[in-house]
């Protein structure tokens, strides 16, 4: 299992919205090298949801449910989208200045590649991250 970070906008689609819907396609992503994780994705794989609008805060884990397939958006070249479906939300939404100041989390790309809206975590980041938002795994 590999673990991830999504960020999303709120304002156009939030995790309310996701676990209403209970999961979506995770289309539109046109920076290549997000891109590329969305191929490596698995069905299994869990990704926290980071809202990246004025309040910057991961709010939930979601799971992948199927492998990767052609983005069904795109009309001008090879890009991916994944299926992905709700766990839980956390108890507390974990803030970005929470994940900057803490000495286990500065090695996320969240931190170093701030425009990138997918990217891998490591295990102990997901797992850290998680008991931050008070839930488990």
């Amino acid at each position: 299992m590999k673990y991830w970070l999504l960020k999303q906008e709120p304002e156009e689609y939030s995790w309310a919205m996701f676990v209403r819907d209970d999961g979506t396609a995770w289309t539109g992503v046109r920076n290549p090298q997000a891109c590329n994780y969305l191929r490596a994705m698995r069905r299994g794989d869990r990704a926290l949801f980071y809202q990246s609008g004025a309040d910057k805060m991961i709010v939930g884990i979601a799971k992948v449910t199927g492998a990767a397939y052609p983005d069904p958006t795109s009309v001008e070249g090879n890009w991916w989208s994944v299926d992905l479906a709700p766990v839980r939300s956390f108890e507390r939404p974990v803030t970005l200045g929470k994940i900057k100041g803490d000495p286990l989390l500065q090695e996320m790309p969240l931190i170093k590649q701030t425009r990138l809206s997918v990217m891998p975590l490591t295990l102990t980041e997901y797992h850290h991250i998680a008991s931050l938002g008070e839930t488990r795994p």
